[in-house]
């Protein structure tokens, strides 16, 4: 029961983090808006195959350093970086998110032409964008060590719950950009990126207050 509980809570914050992540507007979202203009609803999975390649090599970069990084000292260190950027990030959201969700997004999708292809611009928009490479090898190393901690499934758990944020977003974004339609209003991009905010605040002052407990499983 006790593993049934952490393997959703992993699948919770990895579709938490994904959705705040992804709310915030970017090349990623631009590219794919442009595309599904021409490519249709199908542009945003094909974004997501890009997206997922660059963020597969992410974890497979983080995971062949695990041996060298879970000692006590290298674990309390990782948790209260990652636990500072976290709370960082979740105040940057709190910060912008009145004036992200009134960003004019459709003219702005005009201007990202890096790649025509939708599987190419979901590899060049992630491996390019530096706030996405320094989040995996920050606070992200830090979650995903800490569900490597609790087993295997938790990490697969965690990832799956990032990749179905992802997916979802991404395809809502093609489909009501393909029909020439809004995702939701401003009012509602609003209120979830507060509350994205405040969880990943939150979560990152959990991660201060129990980095001895989580190198204590070191």
């Amino acid at each position: 029961m006790i593993i049934i509980i952490e393997l959703i809570q992993a699948f919770v914050l990895g579709f938490t983090v994904g959705i705040s992540a992804a709310l915030i507007p970017g090349p990623m979202m631009f590219a794919t808006i442009s595309i599904s203009l021409r490519e249709g609803r199908r542009t945003g999975l094909m974004v997501f195959i890009g997206h997922a390649l660059v963020e597969s090599a992410l974890f497979l970069l983080i995971f062949a350093g695990a041996a060298s990084f879970l000692g006590e000292s290298a674990m309390a260190y990782i948790s209260v970086t990652g636990g500072l950027i976290m709370i960082l990030f979740g105040l940057v959201l709190i910060k912008s998110a009145r004036k992200v969700s009134t960003i004019d997004i459709s003219t702005l999708s005009n201007k990202q032409e890096l790649a025509s292809n939708p599987v190419s611009a979901g590899l060049i928009t992630s491996a390019l964008n530096p706030s996405l490479v320094i989040w995996w090898l920050t606070a992200g190393s830090a979650i995903l060590l800490q569900e490597y901690l609790i087993g295997i499934m938790a990490v697969i758990a965690f990832i799956l719950g990032h990749w179905i944020a992802d997916l979802g977003f991404l395809i809502a974004v093609s489909t009501s950009s393909s029909r020439g339609k809004e995702l939701f209003s401003e009012k509602t991009h609003e209120r979830i990126l507060y509350f994205c905010g405040a969880f990943m605040a939150v979560f990152g002052l959990w991660f201060l207050a129990n980095y001895n407990n989580m190198s204590a499983f070191v």
